[in-house]
């Protein structure tokens, strides 16, 4: 299974921090998986897909097109603001 982190605002939209998830043979990307969430929960689906969310695979940066399996851990962060 895969495990999914969830930070900030993206945690409150998820109900969670952390979900462990099994990736099926349609769930090959991270865009994949934000589907497959948007399925389940509309609203978690909705926030995951914001232009400012960044992708972490195994504590690397992403694109939304890279390759996940069951053995990987992604993150979903939401924008930074600070000033």
């Amino acid at each position: 299974m895969a495990r999914i982190l969830f930070f900030g605002k993206l945690a409150d939209a998820a109900g969670a921090r952390t979900r462990n998830v099994a990736l099926g043979s349609e769930t090959q990307t991270i865009g994949d998986l934000v589907t497959a969430l948007g399925r389940d929960d509309a609203a978690l689906g909705q926030a995951l897909s914001e232009k400012s969310v960044r992708y972490i695979v195994n504590e690397l940066v992403a694109e939304r097109n890279a390759a996940i399996g069951d053995e990987d851990e992604i993150a979903f962060l939401p924008p930074v603001s600070g000033g």
